[in-house]
């Protein structure tokens, strides 16, 4: 007889640890001490918005928001780096809960059933030459070789709107991340790139010899891609937002750039 009840008594405690091992899930535990877990897909070369800091920390305007509004729900951000060619599959996959990074609105993401924030930045494209190149508008790169990165909103306009332009080109040379580009442009292989505004300036205030053409070839604006059922989860983040812009947070980290700050929405 001990040795029946020693037996149903290690049955039960398997199964009641078996159920207690599957009542959790996914990145967001709805219950206990511990903190639901946020994703935050980025391109880490992306300034001012995400990038990697003297101190070998992520950071940037949207990183620092997007710490702020983690501390004001009470969740634990974690940052994860995308290939910003790939960040819709790398979404859909779940290796991320959002793609935040200076992210450019369009109607095909819409159309694909992405949960799209407001958008909060308006941008421009522009060129960024070297100073001594002789360039003064697009017109002066008729047959010349233009950068751009894969996946942008710029390589859809040199593809769409603006492949006319695109047309005098010599050749359009695509590269992953911004900071290929802006190689490429430092060691001659190319006579400019195709670029956000706010990423131009970033990079010629830290990098002398460089300028930007005095033309702005497309207007866009930023916002916040969840994936086609996350829709309370969007909500809960912007609700958040509009709670740090209410009590000042958004603005004083705002104000730490300088060079975007006349541009964000929720500001102007």
């Amino acid at each position: 007889m001990k040795r029946a009840l020693i037996v149903l008594l290690a049955v039960i405690m398997a199964v009641s640890a078996a159920a207690c091992g599957s009542s959790g899930g996914g990145n967001k535990p709805s219950g206990g001490d511990e903190k639901t877990k946020f994703i935050m897909g980025i391109d880490p070369e992306y300034p001012p918005f995400s990038y990697i800091g003297d101190d070998g920390n992520y950071t940037g305007f949207d990183v620092e928001i997007c710490q702020a509004v983690c501390d004001y729900l009470g969740w634990e951000l974690e940052i994860f780096a995308v290939n910003w060619d790939e960040k819709l599959i790398q979404l859909d996959a779940k290796e991320c809960d959002c793609i935040w990074s200076g992210m450019t609105i369009l109607d095909s993401m819409k159309e694909a059933g992405y949960v799209l924030s407001a958008p909060y930045y308006d941008n421009t494209q522009v060129l960024i030459v070297k100073e001594d190149s002789g360039i003064t508008s697009s017109a002066d790169l008729a047959g010349k070789l233009v950068a751009v990165q894969l996946g942008t909103s710029g390589e859809a306009l040199l593809n769409g709107d603006l492949s006319d332009l695109a047309a005098t080109f010599g050749e359009i040379i695509t590269c992953e991340s911004f900071l290929k580009c802006f190689t490429e442009l430092s060691g001659n292989s190319v006579d400019a790139v195709f670029v956000d505004l706010p990423v131009a300036e970033a990079y010629a205030a830290k990098n002398e010899g460089f300028k930007i053409i005095d033309e702005q070839l497309g207007a866009e604006q930023y916002g916040i891609a969840f994936r086609s059922d996350d829709a309370d989860l969007c909500k809960a983040v912007e609700d958040a937002v509009a709670a740090l812009v209410e009590n000042g947070t958004y603005k004083e980290i705002a104000d730490k750039y300088p060079d975007i700050v006349n541009n964000l929405l929720f500001l102007n």
